[in-house]
């Protein structure tokens, strides 16, 4: 009697539908029209009923008729995109866990893509950063469960559970011939989303930006303002996995005086924003670099893109993630919800984002710096240094010096050059920066001489 019930209201709510769309006096003019949409509406509803109905009474194991209808709204979102999905109770609850509270888990981001889980960043200083997990890994199992048509939030559940507790993840990473398997122990997750530092030797701004939580911009802000006569800014996005639109927005406004930063776009037009630049709110205008790779995803494409189509910064790295749409929670009830798409972001010119991503204008892929260090290539002044330091090696009284507390401190405030050695990428953006910042002496010198002469 209750399955009866169930059919009935739904089809009785599809011919209210059908009514009001083909007697609405408003809409008479186009009645045929109206009325031939409808009834492939009912056909649609009857052919989901149908499917319903069959599956309750032949499938395999018994199932009631809320399992079936939440299987069937959940793989309706799953098929409609990557990011769109069905919040049953636990899902849910986990959600609001973890916007508004701390919990266990690994540190990273993830999504599908080409229907694969794939780490899109691991977030710096925590356990999955720790065990080595990088932009681009695929996660073929986790656990003992495998997550092919495994749903991101079925994923993400799995991931996530009491600090302290281990988590085996089997990986497939470009350039091993095997899959991996890595052992990461959960923890509360804690991060530290603005860092800055000078680059040794120079007067060049590093800032690293790991997340857009809701102090991005204030903190990038109090940087900024806090280092003196700067001649450019290395801004490091990479393995960024987004966040908030309003940080990527505010940030991208620190660097531009004018124009679209952005706009949002959907099916409905009350979806539809435009975020504009202020001049009151810059900062500054000096040579800037910004680094991208794989791992760079969602907010932090909206910043390298929009300044790269403002001219404002030249993009350094590798093609980013490709995550441009966006997504908002609507509760069906205090239990349950739809995260779904309504809209897609569009960079200034009009492109988007959406598994597209922000293509670099100098591609650099990661790796160390090569150079061949001359080690017997002193100055004069230290070469009675040198031969003491290489006469104790032999004699095997060199003893290795302890770094000191002094010198700690200040590789904590600086990009040392070793730090640089390291990372071709971040050496191509100082080198970029070099550039620029040589292009603007020039042009700033060729503008007096022509001022002078006029």
């Amino acid at each position: 009697m209750q399955k009866n019930i169930k059919y009935v209201s739904l089809g009785f709510a599809s011919t209210l539908l059908a009514a009001s769309l083909i007697f609405s006096p408003s809409l008479f003019a186009k009645a045929d029209i109206k009325k031939e949409s409808a009834e492939k509406k009912l056909e649609a509803l009857a052919k989901f009923t149908k499917v319903i109905t069959l599956v309750e009474k032949y499938y395999v194991d018994e199932l009631n008729i809320s399992d079936i209808i939440d299987k069937a709204i959940s793989g309706l979102l799953t098929n409609l995109d990557a990011h769109s999905s069905f919040l049953n109770k636990k899902s849910y609850k986990e959600l609001q866990i973890q916007t508004e509270g701390e919990f266990g888990g690994l540190g990273i981001t993830v999504g599908i893509r080409d229907g694969a889980l794939t780490v899109i960043a691991p977030i710096e200083d925590t356990p999955a950063y720790k065990a080595g997990l990088k932009a681009g890994d695929i996660i073929l199992k986790i656990g003992d469960k495998s997550t092919l048509n495994m749903t991101l939030d079925e994923a993400v559940s799995l991931m996530r559970g009491k600090p302290k507790t281990d988590i085996v993840l089997t990986i497939i990473r470009k350039g091993e011939t095997k899959p991996l398997t890595v052992k990461i122990t959960r923890d509360i997750i804690k991060v530290k989303s603005v860092y800055s530092k000078m680059v040794e030797g120079t007067k060049i701004l590093y800032l690293r930006v790991t997340n857009f939580d809701k102090k991005v911009e204030r903190d990038v802000r109090k940087a900024i303002k806090a280092h003196k006569n700067i001649e450019g800014i290395v801004l490091d996005l990479r393995n960024n996995p987004g966040g908030l639109l309003s940080q990527a927005v505010g940030l991208v406004d620190l660097f531009v005086d004018k124009g679209v930063i952005v706009s949002q776009k959907g099916r409905a037009e009350g979806e539809n924003e435009v975020y504009n630049a202020s001049e009151i709110t810059t900062v500054y205008r000096g040579p800037l670099v910004v680094l991208v790779n794989e791992g760079s995803a969602s907010a932090s494409e909206i910043v390298s893109g929009s300044l790269q189509d403002h001219k404002r910064a030249v993009i350094v790295g590798q093609k980013t993630f490709g995550k441009g749409s966006v997504q908002v929670i609507m509760p069906l009830d205090k239990d349950e919800a739809l995260r779904l798409t309504i809209a897609k972001y569009y960079l200034p010119s009009g492109r988007t984002i959406q598994a597209v991503g922000v293509t670099p204008d100098i591609e650099v892929y990661p790796g160390k710096v090569p150079h061949e260090e001359d080690k017997l290539a002193i100055k004069e002044s230290e070469l009675k240094k040198h031969l003491k330091n290489e006469l104790e090696k032999i004699e095997g009284k060199k003893k290795k010096k302890k770094e000191t507390k002094l010198e700690k401190d200040r590789k904590k405030k600086l990009i040392t050059k070793e730090d640089i050695l390291n990372d071709l990428q971040l050496k191509s953006a100082i080198d970029t920066i070099k550039v620029l910042e040589i292009s603007k002496s020039e042009n700033k010198s060729a503008s007096k001489k022509s001022k002078k002469k006029n």
